[in-house]
C-alpha cells in the first residue's frame, strides 16, 4: 500500500489523473497512507477504456475489471512469491493481456526469467523526513530492534542463539510492532542494530529505514533486498544466479541465507562489534538512489512508453 501511493502521487505530479480504486472504504493507517487522493468504489466507477489500470500482484480476479473494460492493465510486482497467488489453475500470464512493473530489480530479473520479458521498475522511496538518525540514543546497553510480524519463531530463534553464544553481551531486544510510521522512526532511531527477519520480499522497506535512521543491519535479505543489499565482508553469502547489479555504495549489513538463524546470529554479533564504526553518511548514496527524486525519474521513465 505504501508503495502504491508513491507511485500513484508520483504520477500525479506529472500531470496524470489518478484515482485510487478500492473494494471497501480505507479505514487506519490506509486512509492516512491515501489522504489527499481520489478514491472511487471499484464497483460503481471501475475502470475505463481510456484508462491504465494498476494492480497489485496476488489479487488476479481484479483483473476482470481491467480487461472487461479493455484498458491497458498492469501488474505492479511487489513480491515475487505473490506471482502466481489467487492465479486458477491452467491459466498463464503470458496468455492475458496485461503488462508488468517490478519494484526492484531481482524481481524485475525474476519475472524476465518466468514470463521471458522484463518489465520496468518503480523502486520505492523512504522519507528522510521522518526515517533519520537521532541526536543521541539512549544509555545502556545495545538496542536490537526487530519485527515480530517478521518470521516471529525465526527472530526467536536468533535471539536465543545469539544469548547462548554470548552470555555476556549487555544486550536489550526491542520489538516494532503495532505502530503507525512515525513510531516505526522513533523506535529505529532508538536502536544500535536492525535484525532483518522477513522472507519472501520484493524490495524490503524495513532495513532500508532502519539504515536511514543509522541503525546497523544484519539478517535475512528476502531476494529482492539484493536490489541495495551488499556484504560488509568479503566472504559473506550471495544468491545463486542472480547476479546483484552494480551500484555506487559499498556493504551495509551483514547478509545470510533466508532462514539461515545461525548465520543471522553470528551477523548481529559482527554487527554489535561494529557499532559506532559505521555512519549513516557513508550510506548517503544508497538512501539517495532511494528518494522521492529517484523514485519520481522511474516513474517518468515509465510513462514516456505510454
Amino acid at each position: 500500500m505504501v508503495v502504491l501511493a508513491q507511485v500513484a502521487r508520483g504520477m500525479i505530479a506529472l500531470g496524470q489523473d489518478v484515482r485510487i480504486l478500492v473494494w471497501e472504504e480505507p479505514t487506519g493507517a490506509s486512509r492516512e497512507l491515501l489522504a489527499g487522493l481520489r478514491i472511487d468504489d471499484i464497483r460503481m466507477n471501475p475502470p475505463a477504456a481510456d484508462e491504465m489500470f494498476i494492480v497489485p500482484e496476488g489479487w488476479p480476479n481484479a483483473l476482470a475489471f481491467g480487461l472487461r473494460a479493455g484498458c491497458q492493465t498492469v501488474i505492479y510486482c511487489q513480491n515475487w512469491s505473490f506471482l502466481f497467488q489467487g492465479l486458477e489453475e491452467g491459466v498463464r500470464w503470458r496468455g492475458l493481456p496485461v503488462d508488468f512493473l517490478a519494484v526492484s530489480d531481482p524481481i524485475a530479473w525474476h519475472l524476465e526469467q518466468v514470463l521471458g520479458k522484463r518489465p520496468f521498475i518503480i523502486r520505492p522511496s523512504i522519507d528522510r523526513g521522518l526515517f533519520h538518525p537521532p541526536v543521541s540514543r539512549p544509555d545502556g546497553p545495545v538496542r536490537i530492534g526487530f519485527m515480530p510480524r517478521k518470521n516471529k519463531a525465526l527472530a526467536e530463534q536468533i535471539r536465543r542463539i545469539f544469548e547462548e553464544r554470548n552470555p555476556k553481551a549487555q544486550v536489550q531486544w526491542v520489538p516494532i510492532h503495532g505502530l503507525d510510521r512515525s513510531g516505526v522512526a522513533e523506535a529505529l532511531r532508538s536502536c544500535h542494530v536492525f535484525l532483518v527477519t522477513g522472507f519472501p520480499e520484493g524490495c524490503p522497506l524495513p532495513p532500508l529505514e532502519a539504515m536511514a535512521c543509522g541503525c546497523l543491519c544484519a539478517g535475512f535479505t528476502g531476494f529482492g533486498g539484493w536490489d541495495y543489499m551488499r556484504q560488509m565482508e568479503p566472504d559473506g553469502f550471495s544468491p545463486h544466479g542472480y547476479r546483484p547489479r552494480n551500484v555506487s555504495w559499498g556493504g551495509n549489513g551483514w547478509w545470510v541465507a533466508d532462514g539461515d538463524v545461525l548465520g543471522a546470529a553470528k551477523g548481529l554479533e559482527r554487527a554489535v562489534a561494529r557499532i559506532g564504526c559505521t555512519h549513516v553518511e557513508a550510506l548517503e548514496a544508497m538512501l539517495e538512489a532511494y528518494s522521492e527524486a529517484s523514485q519520481n525519474r522511474e516513474i517518468q521513465a515509465w510513462a514516456k512508453t505510454f
